[in-house]
């Protein structure tokens, strides 16, 4: 679902603060330059969702964006943003950078550290929006690669420009169950684009290695109801041998098998809290956590908790008795 909101639906006496409003609750907390005269105050936001990706189109006219060292050092979950430049143009700065953008190039910053954001011309962008945890990259990556310009000259960078320009721009990109589907490819391209703009190949190398451990059990975690998912499946998914992948896990102390087993049978047991479970059997739930064997799966589940699926459903799910 799409949401959108405009300035001009506000009464001129409350337009500021809504604005700043309307972009601190929904957004990121940003100190904006507005006009004195609340009639010249003109801001459009289309906001929507595709999985952890917040996908933002902004129209207003001209201002500047700023997030202090203050706001950078709240408590808020980590982001990165992405600005995907429309019309005209535009500017950062962040880590002592400057950048400039030209329709067409975008480029990144994260809310962990102080940035300015300049519209002289009027803003029209596209911002994405992404969590630090699902980029799964080091900070002395993104360090490097924040505020420069981004796109034609590099040919994953070009493609991720056009693609995110494509994303937003489109409806029917945006309509949820289309977008939700998107979220990872665009997630994975952003960080495939980010790495191969980086001016040292060796720190995007190294940041690829250092954060696929975290890439794997990220995957294993989104996948973990699908009944297909094997070794194989996970190796060739992150363009490694499934030897490499049996190395990385083993450094980790991690089984495959019994950690894939541990983390289905504690989803299950969290399943079978909900109150909805008692009108849901067993082994509807056991298939939707990857296990193919309903009695495979009591029997593990028994060894695992000391009780059976039916035993632990029933215990907590019972209602309450009534006050006397």
């Amino acid at each position: 679902m799409t949401a959108v909101w405009n300035s001009r639906d506000v009464p001129g006496p409350e337009r500021a603060s809504a604005v700043r409003e309307a972009v601190g609750s929904q957004v990121v907390r940003v100190d904006i330059d507005l006009p004195d005269d609340p009639r010249d105050i003109d801001v459009g936001l289309n906001l929507s969702h595709a999985g952890p990706v917040q996908v933002l189109t902004v129209r207003s006219m001209a201002t500047t964006v700023t997030r202090s060292p203050r706001l950078a050092g709240d408590a808020t979950e980590p982001q990165l943003f992405v600005t995907v430049q429309g019309r005209s143009a535009s500017a950062m700065s962040q880590h002592g950078r400057y950048a400039r953008l030209e329709r067409g190039q975008f480029a990144v910053y994260t809310t962990t550290s102080p940035y300015t954001l300049m519209f002289d011309h009027g803003l029209d962008a596209h911002f994405f929006r992404i969590p630090l945890t699902e980029l799964a990259l080091p900070e002395a990556a993104l360090h490097e690669v924040a505020s420069r310009a981004l796109g034609p000259g590099n040919p994953v960078a070009g493609l991720a420009a056009s693609y995110l320009g494509q994303l937003a721009d489109n409806p029917d990109l945006r309509s949820p169950a289309v977008a939700t589907a998107l979220a990872q490819p665009t997630i994975d391209l952003v960080r495939a684009a980010l790495l191969s703009s980086m001016a040292d190949p060796a720190l995007g190398k190294e940041a690829m290695q250092t954060t696929l451990e975290l890439r794997i059990l990220e995957y294993l975690r989104s996948h973990l109801g699908d009944h297909t998912l094997n070794a194989a499946r996970v190796a060739a998914a992150h363009h490694i041998s499934v030897r490499h992948l049996y190395n990385i896990l083993g450094k980790a102390g991690i089984g495959l098998g019994d950690w894939l087993r541990t983390q289905r049978l504690e989803a299950c047991r969290r399943e079978l809290a909900q109150p909805h479970a008692r009108h849901r059997t067993i082994a509807s739930i056991a298939h939707q956590w990857g296990f193919a064997d309903a009695t495979h799966f009591s029997r593990a589940f028994r060894a695992a908790y000391g009780m059976t699926p039916r035993d632990w459903r029933d215990h907590r799910t019972r209602p309450t008795p009534p006050l006397t």
